[in-house]
């Protein structure tokens, strides 16, 4: 689509998922490294669109070319006619050709995605918590907390980075639509009324961003966008900042990121709502993604396989998967695999998501062989993802 039809595009998605009836300015700037599609009727009609955010996300420890899928959404006089798919297999030859190895997306409705070979992989992290069950701990000798400004936002990426490169899923949070100047209205970041950080030895070792929200009755409550720390002695004090605002707020709504600093501090039993995002995965390339990612150093093995992806068939073939030192390969083979994998299947193991008997159990794996020799493609830890799109 063109800047041209970004008015329509916003009328349609209003339609499909509610909103005000004036598009923020945002919605109607071409936004760098963002793709929107559109599908058109005879008559010139917007009748079906797709965005695609070309970012990166951690896998392994390295930076992997990524398509994240949104605001996919159809008229509904064309509504099951086959318009959405044909956007979304439209948007995902594209991000191929620029070099993406990798998709993911937020579903409203999971079956129509599974039909174009994304598998259910997790659910967005996020706890709702009493803010009076927070443990009162009290900032650790050595630590500094002081407020942040938006001289700090760089800061905070680059923590942010340091955390979120240890873990498989997460964007990396930079170039594209992340590297936009924020709104006047919030000059710290969208959602962010409030920047606390955390230093040691003039260190950033912490930051804690949220929006206050209005009140300070019963439905009063914190939304925190982010909150890192690279030390247990930052995560503690962070916390405890937050708790600090029992007098005045009834809940907070925490980002989870769990094995993380910060998770161990938390009262995570005590969440009222968590985990409320399901998320998706599938391949944009199979090949691109073995070899881009990186994979458990100690890991070693090989196992040959098939793959039949109608949405994307230049993943179609046989296949052998090679592991060494943290490396993967994948090769084209003429020779006939036991193992028969579709794109759902596919998806579930790269991601870490699940586990060869399972993907067999659940149909995703078909063939004579031992399901549990595709465990070797499925070695990495399971995907997390801490930012909405």
């Amino acid at each position: 689509m063109t800047e041209d039809d970004l008015a329509e595009a916003w009328a349609l998605g209003r339609w499909a998922f509610g909103g005000p009836a004036e598009a923020p300015p945002r919605a109607l700037q071409v936004l760098p490294e963002t793709h929107r599609w559109g599908a058109y009727d005879a008559g010139g009609r917007l009748v079906g669109k797709v965005t695609d955010h070309e970012e990166r996300s951690w896998w392994g420890g390295r930076q992997v070319p990524s398509a994240h899928v949104s605001g996919v959404a159809v008229a509904p006089e064309v509504r099951g006619g086959g318009v959405a798919r044909r956007l979304l297999t439209t948007a995902l030859a594209a991000a191929r050709d620029r070099g993406a190895a990798v998709s993911a997306l937020y579903p409203t409705v999971s079956a129509a995605y599974r039909s174009l070979g994304y598998s259910v992989t997790g659910l967005l992290g996020s706890a709702v918590l009493d803010t009076a069950a927070l443990p009162v701990l009290r900032a650790p000798e050595g630590v500094v907390l002081r407020a942040g400004t938006p001289a700090d936002r760089p800061a905070v990426v680059d923590l942010y980075e340091q955390i979120a490169r240890g873990f498989d899923g997460p964007l990396t949070r930079r170039g594209g639509r992340w590297e936009l100047p924020p709104r006047d209205e919030q000059p710290l970041g969208d959602g962010v009324d409030l920047l606390t950080l955390a230093e040691q030895d003039g260190v950033v070792t912490g930051a804690l961003a949220y929006e206050r929200g209005r009140g300070y009755d019963a439905s009063a409550g914190l939304d925190v966008s982010d909150l890192l720390a690279t030390t247990p002695a930052a995560a503690r004090a962070l916390v405890d900042v937050l708790a600090g605002w029992r007098t005045v707020t009834r809940t907070v709504d925490v980002p989870v990121l769990l094995g993380d600093a910060v998770s161990a501090v938390l009262p995570l039993e005590r969440a009222t709502a968590r985990g409320t995002h399901v998320f998706m995965h599938r391949l944009v390339d199979v090949e691109r993604a073995v070899a881009a990612r990186g994979w458990p150093a100690h890991v070693r093995g090989s196992v040959r396989f098939s793959v039949v992806d109608d949405a994307a068939p230049w993943n179609s073939g046989s296949w052998q998967l090679e592991l060494d030192a943290g490396e993967g390969r994948l090769t084209r083979t003429t020779e006939d695999a036991d193992l028969v994998l579709g794109p759902q299947g596919l998806a579930l193991l790269w991601t870490g998501a699940g586990r060869g008997h399972g993907a067999a159990t659940a149909g995703l794996v078909t063939g004579p062989g031992d399901p549990a020799g595709l465990d070797l493609l499925a070695c990495g830890q399971a995907p997390q993802l801490v930012d909405y799109f």
